[in-house]
């Protein structure tokens, strides 16, 4: 028998690396898309031919369970959001509708409608925020450190709430940063790898960047795709810390970036005050070894390599453009 996926944020960075790997395994995917003039769909554009679109939207319940009535998944991955931390400072409001509501409205849809679907709920290490211990691990307490943290925690604890008060299998992986070069140039690692390239091809003459000092556990979110479906292959329901276990400094990012093209990063990065945000979150580490001893995963690019690959992807993209 063929499961069938839903995947909302399916447009996304990790919408659409999952997409690509369950299609692998044999899935029928589903991918929900917000009724827009302008959806970007170039992340899934090679694989948009194996994929269903359906319209649907995380402010509207009724059309969640429609959803959920005419394909009937197996398995459903809440991956859409408002997830930019400087956004959720200035649209507040929007980013509880989608990001923590949203999660309630999808559950609802699933609890009355076909409540033998399992549900991956995308949780983040910005839950975090302000860490009372590190590294951080699934037992660690929540102190956000933004409206977004603030949402995601909402959604963490309505996926546990519905778990055990409707004995619903939704789990809920805690993610911690994960990069590729499908990220948004709006996140710093991509704004970095991004910018490193237009420099070397004489395109651009400086970064501007904010706190340098900002440490973050950056992964491939290709290799963190894999494990949200681990969870959902599980005999019980739970919960994950998703990580690498290393710390890295934006700094860091900037010296690996800039030295795989020969260049030195001192020469082009500007400290800009009005990149920092209002509240800074502390030391982001994970600690993932219950996902190592029970979903047996573990991460298989480094950070060096997923900063080169995404250098070289900006280069030869650009590189095309120029051409």
């Amino acid at each position: 028998m063929t499961k069938t996926a839903l995947i909302t944020g399916i447009t996304g960075q990790d919408g659409s690396y999952l997409a690509e790997f369950l299609l692998q395994k044999g899935y029928r995917v589903v991918g929900m898309v917000r009724r827009s003039s302008t959806v970007n769909f170039d992340r899934i554009q090679h694989i948009q031919d194996q994929i269903e679109l359906a319209q649907g939207d995380l402010l509207d319940q009724s059309s969640l369970m429609e959803l959920i009535r005419e394909h009937q998944p197996d398995e459903v991955y809440n991956l859409a959001a408002q997830s930019f931390v400087p956004t959720s400072f200035s649209q507040p409001v929007l980013t509880g509708e989608f990001t923590a509501l949203g999660v309630t409205r999808l559950l609802e849809a699933i609890r009355h409608v076909k409540p033998d679907t399992r549900f991956y709920q995308a949780s983040s290490s910005e839950m975090f925020g302000k860490v009372v211990e590190t590294p951080q691990r699934e037992t660690t307490p929540f102190y956000p450190r933004s409206p977004y943290g603030v949402a995601k925690v909402y959604g963490h604890w309505i996926t546990v709430n519905y778990r055990e008060s409707y004995n619903l299998f939704a789990c809920s992986g805690i993610l911690f940063n994960h990069e590729s070069p499908r990220r948004g140039l709006e996140f710093v690692t991509r704004k970095v790898t991004h910018a490193v390239a237009r420099i070397k091809l004489g395109l651009q003459h400086e970064l501007r960047l904010g706190n340098l000092e900002a440490r973050r556990d950056w992964g491939f979110a290709g290799d963190y795709v894999r494990a949200m479906w681990l969870m959902l292959q599980q005999d019980k329901p739970d919960d994950y810390v998703v990580a690498t276990g290393e710390t890295h400094s934006v700094r860091e990012l900037c010296e690996v970036a800039f030295s795989h093209v020969g260049l030195n990063w001192q020469d082009y990065v500007v400290v800009d005050p009005k990149y920092y945000r209002p509240a800074e979150v502390d030391l982001l580490i994970g600690d993932a070894s219950k996902a190592h001893r029970v979903l047996g995963w573990q991460p298989e690019v480094t950070f060096e390599q997923l900063v080169r690959m995404m250098v070289d992807a900006d280069l030869e993209a650009l590189q095309r453009q120029v051409r």
